[in-house]
């Protein structure tokens, strides 16, 4: 295999690595702590309201926010690491 073949193969797993990390940290914070750990959270109280119902209502959107920000930064780091910066 050609080096230039390897390095699409690694930028390509190192690619979807960081995909399927960023929906287990979004699917865990919304689906997990919004809905499922709901009842463990509601002893839990931030800016009035209980955690889970915080994280069902602004938390998740939060966190999405950052994760969009988070794949930007890893993406252009990912990018310089293999010679494909813009």
């Amino acid at each position: 295999m050609s080096d230039h073949t390897q390095n699409q193969e690694n930028y390509w797993k190192a690619n979807v690595r960081l995909i399927f990390g960023c929906l287990i940290v979004w699917a865990l914070v919304s689906y997990g702590f919004g809905i499922l750990l709901r009842p463990m959270l509601a002893g839990i109280e931030v800016g009035g309201t209980d955690l889970g119902f915080w994280f069902a209502q602004q938390g998740s959107i939060i966190s999405f926010i950052v994760l969009v920000f988070f794949y930007a930064w890893r993406m252009n780091a990912l990018d310089k690491q293999f010679g494909l910066e813009e």
